[in-house]
C-alpha cells in the first residue's frame, strides 16, 4: 500500500459501512486518508495483505445530480449493451497504475482512465496515495511509462497523473445526470492486479445519488451499481452502453453483493479543471503562502469589515488570517491586506491566488502587490512549504 512502512501491520482494521442513504444538499467538509478493508475497491497490496485509502465528500459545483435514486425512477427502454462494441471503444483508455518501486512488496496497484491525448489520467486519490512520483502507467498495448501527480483531492477521492507519454486515445466523458436507473453499464479495470487485460464486468445502475458512510469515512453522490466492483478496480471507469465515461469506479461494501459505488462523472469534471490549475491537495512541494483568503467580490466580505479594513478593492483576494509561522507573516502581509498581484500575475479571486502560489517551488522570491487601506504596495516573499 503507498505510504506503509518497512513492516506491514499484523492487523488490519474492518472495514463496515454502518449506513446507505440518499445524500442531503452538497457539502464540503475536509477528508482524511484512513485505512479500511473491503470498502474501497482500492490499491492492491502486493504480499497478499489488501488494503485501501479512502475520503470525503463530493463537492457538486461541476455536475447536477438531480434525478431521483427511487423506485419510481423511470427505466430507459432500448438502448441495447453490446459490450464488445463498449470494449473497443473503451479498452484503450483504461490503464493500470502502479505505484513505488518496480516489484515492491509494499507497492500498489489501481486503474484509470485516459483524458488527453498528452497523457491526463484520471484515477483515486487512494491509489496513488504516499506514491510521490513512483508512478508507473502500464498501457492496453502492454507498454508502460513513467507518471507524475498533476494533484489529488482526497475529499472526493480524485486524482489526476501525467504519463510521460503522448498521442494516447482519450476515453470521451459521458453524462451520468443523463443516467436513469435500470441502465446498462460496464466497469473496467485491474481487478486484483491479475495482469494482461483489464477485468470487464456488466450490469445495471441500481441507483443514483447515493451516500455511503462507515463511521469515520463518506463518499457521497454514487452511482451505485451491481456490476462487480474489486479491489484493482479503483479509478477504472464505469462506462454506459456508448463506451463513453459515466463514473469513476470507487468502493464496495463488505459482506454485500451485486453492490459496487463509483464517483459520477458529472461531480468531477470541474475538479478536473481544479486539479489541471494547481488546487487539491498541498503536498510536501507544494509552496505555500500562509494564509487565508476570501474573494474580494464575495457576497460573504459584508460592509463591516470592508470598512475596519477599508477595503475598496472589488477583486482580488482579501487575507482573512495570517498564519504565524508562514511565508506571508514573515514579509509583513496583515489581515485585511488585499492580494491584488502574485509574481506578475493578476488575482481576481481567491481561487486565483492559490494557483499561481501552487504554479511556484517553495522557497522561490516573488513579488505579492497588495492593496492596504486603499493604497497599493509591493512585497517580497519568500515561498513556504
Amino acid at each position: 500500500m503507498p505510504g506503509s512502512s518497512s513492516v506491514p501491520p499484523t492487523q488490519w482494521p474492518q472495514g463496515y459501512v454502518s449506513e446507505v442513504k440518499d445524500p442531503g444538499p452538497p457539502k464540503r467538509r475536509a477528508g482524511a486518508l484512513v485505512v479500511l478493508t473491503a470498502f474501497l475497491a482500492g490499491a492492491l497490496v502486493v504480499g497478499a495483505m489488501f488494503g485501501s485509502y479512502a475520503a470525503g465528500h463530493r463537492n457538486a459545483s461541476g455536475g447536477s445530480e438531480t434525478e431521483s435514486s427511487s423506485s419510481s425512477t423511470p427505466v430507459r427502454s432500448g438502448n441495447a449493451l453490446d459490450i464488445h462494441k463498449v470494449l473497443d471503444i473503451i479498452r484503450p483508455s483504461v490503464v493500470t497504475i502502479q505505484t513505488g518501486t518496480p516489484n515492491s512488496v509494499f507497492g500498489g496497484a489501481g486503474s484509470g482512465v485516459i483524458i488527453s491525448e498528452d497523457g491526463l489520467i484520471l484515477t483515486n486519490a487512494h491509489v496513488v496515495a504516499g506514491a510521490s512520483n513512483r508512478i508507473t502507467i502500464r498501457f492496453s498495448d502492454g507498454t508502460t511509462a513513467s507518471a507524475e501527480l498533476v494533484g489529488a483531492s482526497a475529499a472526493d477521492d480524485i486524482a489526476l497523473v501525467k504519463a510521460d507519454r503522448t498521442g494516447l486515445s482519450a476515453a470521451a466523458l459521458g453524462s451520468s445526470a443523463n443516467l436513469l436507473v435500470g441502465d446498462p453499464v460496464v466497469a473496467i479495470g485491474n481487478a486484483l492486479n491479475l495482469g494482461g487485460d483489464p477485468s470487464v464486468t456488466s450490469g445495471i445502475v441500481s441507483a443514483k445519488d447515493r451516500s455511503i458512510d462507515d463511521g469515520t469515512t463518506s463518499l457521497d453522490h454514487l452511482i451505485q451499481t451491481d456490476a462487480a466492483i474489486n479491489r484493482g478496480n479503483s479509478g477504472g471507469p464505469l462506462v454506459d452502453s456508448d463506451g463513453r465515461v459515466v463514473g469513476i469506479n470507487t468502493a464496495i461494501i463488505q459482506g454485500a453483493q451485486n453492490i459496487g459505488f463509483s464517483i459520477a462523472i458529472d461531480s468531477v469534471k470541474a475538479l478536473i479543471e481544479e486539479l489541471q490549475a494547481g488546487g487539491g491537495d498541498p503536498t510536501a512541494e507544494t509552496a505555500r503562502l500562509g494564509v487565508a483568503t476570501i474573494s474580494a467580490s464575495s457576497p460573504e466580505l459584508d460592509d463591516t469589515t470592508r470598512q475596519q479594513f477599508e477595503i475598496t478593492a472589488t477583486s482580488g483576494a482579501v487575507v482573512t488570517s495570517v498564519d504565524p509561522s508562514g511565508a506571508a507573516s514573515a514579509a509583513g502581509i496583515q489581515q485585511g491586506d488585499v492580494i491584488v498581484e502574485i509574481a506578475g500575475e493578476q488575482v481576481s479571486t481567491s481561487e486565483d491566488a492559490t494557483r499561481i502560489v501552487r504554479s511556484h517551488e517553495p522557497g522561490e522570491e516573488v513579488a505579492v502587490v497588495v492593496e492596504r487601506r486603499g493604497q497599493r504596495q509591493s512585497i517580497s516573499v519568500s515561498l513556504g512549504s
